[in-house]
């Protein structure tokens, strides 16, 4: 141990050199203990509560994860490292037995504080674009996922590297030639890193995207994006975690265009029983003119139809000769112009009412319009409304919705009375 102040002082008292030896090591270690503890008691308990507070009391929101993920909290943990490596530079002798071992405590000491600080700006960096770009959907999580693995490897590296006394790339070119242990340690993360790289550059997936993944019984919103996974909350609230490139490799349906264009599409049929179609007669159409919905319609049809058929000459006693109105194609229109006058639903959008090829289930009469509201609930809701009131009203058209025979209709079908 080097002469000091404490060995001068002690040195007045008539001691043995062995016990002057004993004792200035002792204040110089209980010294530079205390000197690190009040130091960094005053780093933490002004300054650094002072940076904190201020971070979380100020108007902007992009700073707060500086405080939450501690990252000055780590950075001044190099003030009691510093002030050790000092005093055993200022009280150890360089050729000492015990100054190479102390130095290398510090040292790793300095690599760990590093790592861990790195890491906590890492995780600020991700938290910040993520505030940042709140409705844009892109994530940096894979990014500084694999910046921390690296980060965690060099650090490991460098450790090892300060206790053995070799040089980190001596030791960097030994983990090279084990290239295939290190592709099978770490196969998931650099398969994770790819799959990030590629989702994040085409836009795949972003946070807050609708998608499917039928193959993992996914359906729901994405939560969290990391190099190793991807966490999808589903509608019925569980949470699903995929691996990153299972997303890569393989199909899913991704519906962020939906969100994108304003509306939500509404696609579902009525089944039309078929034994219920025919033509229109004088009374149906009397009686289809007195819907205001389609008074004009009825009209305008009519007129068009007779002079076609007069300039055809065709027949006007038979339904068959000539063209006629049908019960279905006026209820195809009423619905053309219920629809149309639902403010729920995008006009400009694709707007179809169709019918389907028949089936043994009836003719399908399919509606495929949007909805202005995305938003589930609401969705199912205007969806509802408009079936609620097309099939009350199919009966007014002399048509009927199909359906297969139930347990009442065979009870009706065997207590109707039947003559001898």
């Amino acid at each position: 141990m080097k002469n000091n102040w404490f060995t001068s002082v002690l040195q007045k008292f008539d001691l043995s050199p062995v016990t002057v030896e004993l004792l200035a090591y002792i204040l110089a270690v209980f010294a530079v203990i205390l000197t690190a503890i009040v130091a960094t008691l005053i780093v933490r308990k002004a300054l650094l509560t002072f940076l904190v507070t201020w971070i979380q009391s100020n108007d902007y929101r992009w700073d707060d994860p500086l405080a939450a993920n501690k990252l000055l909290t780590k950075i001044s943990w190099f003030v009691p490292v510093t002030i050790l490596s000092l005093a055993i530079d200022m009280f150890l002798d360089s050729g000492g037995t015990s100054y190479l071992p102390a130095k290398r405590l510090i040292t790793a000491g300095f690599v760990i504080v590093s790592v861990l600080s790195l890491n906590a700006l890492l995780s600020s960096v991700n938290d910040i674009h993520r505030i940042v770009r709140k409705n844009k959907g892109v994530s940096l999580r894979g990014y500084t996922d694999a910046a921390k693995i690296i980060t965690y490897v060099f650090g490991a590296i460098f450790l090892i590297s300060i206790f053995t006394g070799k040089s980190p790339w001596g030791i960097l070119s030994i983990l090279g030639g084990l290239t295939a242990v290190t592709l099978l340690v770490f196969k998931d993360s650099i398969l994770g890193f790819v799959a990030s790289v590629q989702i994040n550059s085409t836009g795949m997936v972003g946070l807050g995207d609708w998608v499917e993944i039928p193959q993992y019984g996914v359906d729901g919103d994405v939560i969290d994006m990391s190099i190793h996974s991807i966490r999808v909350q589903n509608w019925d609230k569980t949470i699903s975690t995929i691996p990153t490139y299972a997303v890569v490799s393989n199909s899913f349906k991704n519906w962020r265009g939906m969100s994108e264009s304003g509306g939500r599409r509404i696609k579902r049929a009525l089944n039309i029983d078929i034994h219920s179609i025919r033509f229109c007669d004088e009374q149906m159409l009397d009686r289809f003119s007195n819907i205001s919905l389609i008074a004009d319609y009825i009209r305008n049809k009519e007129l068009e139809i007779k002079e076609y058929n007069q300039k055809q000459n065709y027949d006007q006693n038979l339904n068959i000769s000539g063209r006629r109105q049908t019960n279905i194609g006026v209820f195809r229109a009423y619905i053309i112009a219920y629809l149309r006058n639902n403010s729920k639903l995008h006009q400009d959008m694709t707007f179809l009412v169709r019918q389907l090829a028949p089936t043994d289930r009836g003719l399908p009469l399919e509606i495929y319009v949007f909805s202005k509201d995305q938003a589930w609930a609401n969705y199912e809701a205007i969806q509802a409304d408009i079936f609620d009131h097309l099939l009350a009203a199919v009966s007014e058209f002399d048509l009927r919705i199909f359906q297969s025979p139930s347990g009442y209709d065979l009870r009706c079908l065997s207590s109707v009375e039947t003559p001898d």
